[in-house]
């Protein structure tokens, strides 16, 4: 049989789910402003980061009285400052349907060694929200990066809990409509939706976790680069621009662009629409091919910035082998970086399609899909 080949290509081939791809507009002239050479305390450096606290509080409609902070280690500094330091004042409630938040369970049961209810779901799937008492501390990602499924919303979350809501939303913040009333402590990135560079985080505190903050002291010590208070009062500095450890001032105003180029597409509203026509790319690509559909068993929970695809062709034998070459061929082209399944998720592919990302990219990197499957199931026939 032969295989046509794709006339169209994508131009961006960058379909990584982290670091993700740049903005459209994305240029190194764009940076030159960066004050390199400074000190971030400098009252330029302080400027700089205190405008891009502002200016994510404006885009992702923030509370004015919730803090935000940048910190180091990027998200999973965030979300370890956050368990470290509030967890263990009442029981906890553990969620995980995919990698990350099996990660933050293994933290808090075996690092923090606290007796937590651990509720889990296989790939593909989430818990039922429906049996989590909110009045215990309930940590989950909004988004599972790994699996591509999601919280269809926060309503079966209670504005009245006694405990705190702790969440992983890298994947989630400037592509999916957060619920801040039902948000305590909101941890994310910057190099996944927006496509900013690695290794700065940003940690989101609700009033009720400042006030857990400032009246409940762990059993366990904290290392310097998690603590948040002092003297029993919040630390303020951290969430005014005063930050714990040194910036990037390089990074900072790569990340100041990219929020003023979310801005220019319609800010948060116009960063979910672009995430959700990329999304609707593949499920046109799903519905039409009968080989190839979706991790995410639940549309309602389907993710619109992590896209897990799976293989469901009988042909296929050696199902991780088969996605490592599918992603191979894409590579070897040029027309696919990175798609390759998590490596602990189920064999596949992992498409990116957040905001930074061009629908018609998506569109033109379709063809190659089938190409590549056909390509892989005849050399698999060929040699079987």
């Amino acid at each position: 049989m032969t295989i046509r080949t794709p006339a169209a290509r994508p131009e961006n081939p960058r379909f990584s789910s982290g670091p993700c791809a740049k903005p459209p507009t994305f240029s190194l002239d764009t940076l030159a402003d960066a004050p390199l050479g400074r000190s971030h305390r400098a009252a330029i450096g302080k400027a700089k980061l205190k405008e891009a606290i502002e200016t994510t509080r404006e885009i992702l409609g923030i509370p004015d009285d919730y803090k935000i902070g940048i910190v180091p280690a990027s998200d999973t500094g965030a979300m370890e400052m956050a368990m470290w330091s509030m967890l263990g004042e009442r029981p906890v409630e553990m969620l995980a349907w995919e990698s990350f938040g099996a990660g933050w369970v293994s933290d808090v049961v075996k690092q923090l060694k606290l007796d937590a209810t651990v509720r889990t779901a296989d790939y593909g799937q989430i818990v039922d929200l429906a049996e989590v008492d909110f009045d215990r501390d309930v940590v989950f990602t909004w988004n599972g990066t790994t699996s591509g499924v999601r919280l269809p919303d926060g309503n079966q979350i209670p504005v009245d809990r006694q405990g705190l809501t702790i969440s992983d939303a890298t994947s989630a913040a400037f592509a999916m409509d957060l619920p801040w009333d039902r948000l305590d402590v909101t941890t994310f990135s910057w190099q996944k939706v927006l496509g900013g560079e690695a290794a700065h985080g940003m940690l989101i505190l609700s009033p009720r976790a400042v006030a857990r903050l400032e009246s409940y002291t762990p059993n366990w010590p904290l290392p310097k680069i998690f603590r948040l208070t002092k003297g029993g009062k919040l630390i303020n500095g951290i969430f005014e621009g005063a930050t714990i450890n040194t910036p990037s001032m390089l990074a900072v105003e790569d990340y100041l662009q990219a929020l003023k180029w979310a801005k220019s597409v319609g800010g948060l509203k116009g960063m979910i629409a672009r995430a959700d026509a990329n999304c609707a790319v593949l499920e046109t690509f799903c519905a039409q091919n009968d080989w190839i559909n979706f991790l995410a068993e639940d549309p309602a929970t389907r993710s619109n910035t992590s896209v897990c695809l799976k293989f469901s062709d009988p042909r296929i034998t050696d199902g991780a082998g088969f996605a490592k070459a599918v992603a191979k061929r894409l590579e070897t082209q040029g027309v696919a970086y990175d798609i390759g399944a998590y490596r602990d998720a189920p064999a596949g592919l992992r498409i990116w399609c957040g905001g930074t990302v061009e629908e018609a990219d998506l569109q033109a990197l379709m063809p190659w899909l089938t190409w590549a499957f056909e390509a892989e199931i005849e050399s698999q026939t060929a040699t079987a």
